[in-house]
């Protein structure tokens, strides 16, 4: 990326989170007319359920490109998770890792970083211990989790691309913390995680569930809703000209906020609802379809 400006970021950690009646949501279009920016949650979305970035998502990406509008990402993971597809999709736009709660250049010099509280860090912690399930520390671009043996760490470091730091004293982590993640493949359980994590800790966290094993916990301003309106400002690209594709409950902050949304075929039917369009799934070929049909208008 030589010759580009990082941007800059003047964010404040003390910065008052904006009420949910503070945020006018634009008008909602059925077309594609006057995109200008189109923001992709990753796993399940921009890539198949192996991970895999074919190469009509590829395709898609470029065609964007030559419509002169631009291209950004957005997931769960951190950003180092995602440094795998700066490359191959030429992303120039901020990173959005952890749901916005990290966001970097594709240099990785840090934008924005959004931490937990010590004393909401200690509350969600052991509220995820009460009900049993794993817990996972981040810390800027460091992955923490208590036994590399747990269900899903081996699939993680397969998706991510490096490794977890294994430590026993995890719940001793309470500083400079940017996600926390529940894990456990009771599906009802981490439905029920995530409902009793958002009465617990309220205003002071964003709670919901990037996949139906993984409960992320993260700085109230970080979910993706508020990545639309940072991308936003950065880029000076109204949210009414901003699309945005995701799967999973934590991607209908960012339908609501953006002037076209468009689901995965697989999301859930109140994630669906919450989208202009839905798609096909990831599985077949629904991202780049999502792009082709309802950003660039092509015929299919």
């Amino acid at each position: 990326m030589a010759g580009r400006r990082p941007w800059k970021s003047s964010f404040c950690p003390a910065f008052r989170p904006r009420e949910r009646d503070e945020v006018t949501a634009p008008a909602k279009q059925r077309d594609g007319t006057g995109i200008r920016l189109v923001l992709a949650d990753v796993d399940g979305t921009l890539v198949t359920r192996e991970k895999v970035l074919t190469e009509r998502a590829i395709r898609a990406v470029r065609s964007l490109r030559d419509r002169g509008i631009r291209f950004a990402i957005t997931s769960g993971r951190p950003p180092k998770g995602m440094e795998m597809l700066i490359g191959p999709l030429e992303i120039d736009t901020p990173i959005a890792g952890f749901n916005g709660g990290l966001m970097v250049n594709p240099d990785f010099s840090v934008v924005q970083s959004l931490t937990l509280s010590p004393d909401c860090v200690k509350k969600t912690t052991a509220l995820m211990h009460r009900a049993g399930v794993d817990v996972w520390i981040y810390r800027g671009n460091e992955w923490i989790v208590p036994d590399i043996s747990h269900p899903h760490v081996a699939r993680e470091r397969w998706t991510v691309k490096f490794d977890p730091v294994v430590r026993d004293d995890i719940d001793s982590l309470t500083d400079g913390v940017v996600k926390i993640t529940g894990v456990s493949d009771d599906a009802d359980l981490m439905k029920n995680l995530e409902a009793e994590a958002q009465k617990t800790l309220g205003k002071n966290a964003s709670a919901a569930l990037s996949q139906p094993y993984y409960l992320d916990v993260t700085h109230p301003d970080a979910n993706k809703g508020g990545v639309v309106r940072t991308l936003s400002r950065l880029l000076d690209i109204p949210a009414g000209q901003i699309a945005t594709l995701g799967d999973q409950p934590n991607d209908i902050s960012m339908f609501r906020v953006s002037g076209l949304s468009i689901a995965m075929g697989q999301a859930g039917e109140a994630v669906r609802a919450q989208a202009s369009h839905v798609s096909d799934s990831c599985e077949d070929e629904g991202f780049a379809k999502g792009i082709e049909r309802y950003v660039l208008g092509e015929d299919q």
